[in-house]
């Protein structure tokens, strides 16, 4: 698997770069923002992400550019500064984690399997049907009577646990949990956002709110 890492740390990344490298990853590295721009629109399937880099653009310009293409690509947030506004944004931004430095290269690593393996689970055809929506979930696209519809990871993550979960009732926190990971600690709000901006791409997915508790798929 395909791995772009960007740190302006360059003994950091390179230590890391080994580790990955052992582990079977094709490991390219980054040391400021205007480079890893110039290969956004490249197939990767992880890109792990500095927040505060060198230059004029940080982590956060990356995603955001990553989401304005509809990329596929997992990504993992990392940040010295370990405060929950930089957790916070960088989920709601659609990261899939955040590391807060420093961190060892084994935890990374098992971070990186986790959120690859949450990306890579499905078999090599599974077609779900939902009203007018057809999703392929080993390609991860969604398709609906007007055509292809893009989502984020994140949006995708949100969608497919509900379709594996009908008619479930789960609280914010349940959906935390099964979308976001164990490691989140940011507030339960990023759950209401994801699920608005769900909605408006798919209006037909009859998402029940449970006032006070949480959401249901119908």
């Amino acid at each position: 698997m395909k791995i772009y890492y960007v740190e302006d740390e360059k003994d950091l990344s390179s230590i890391i770069k080994k580790y990955l490298n052992r582990e079977g990853f094709d490991v390219t590295v980054f040391y400021d923002g205007e480079s890893a721009m110039e290969h956004i629109n490249d197939t990767v399937d992880l890109w792990i992400l500095d927040i505060m880099l060198t230059g004029d653009v940080s982590g956060y310009d990356i995603i955001k550019e990553l989401k304005n293409t509809n990329s596929k690509s997992a990504v993992i947030f990392t940040s010295a500064r370990d405060q929950d506004l930089d957790k916070i944004m960088g989920l709601e931004l659609g990261s899939d984690d955040y590391l807060a430095k420093p961190y060892s290269p084994r935890e990374l690593i098992l971070r990186v399997k986790a959120v690859l393996k949450r990306q890579q689970h499905f078999p090599i055809s599974e077609m779900v049907h939902y009203g007018q929506y057809e999703m392929d979930l080993s390609k991860r696209e969604i398709r609906s009577e007007d055509g292809m519809i893009d989502l984020t990871n994140k949006e995708f993550e949100l969608l497919l646990f509900f379709i594996k979960n009908p008619n479930k009732a789960f609280s914010r926190d349940d959906i935390l949990k099964h979308v976001w990971g164990n490691n989140y600690y940011g507030s339960d709000r990023v759950v209401d956002d994801l699920l608005r901006r769900l909605r408006h791409k798919m209006p037909d997915l009859k998402i029940e709110t449970i006032y006070g508790y949480g959401y249901r798929l119908l």
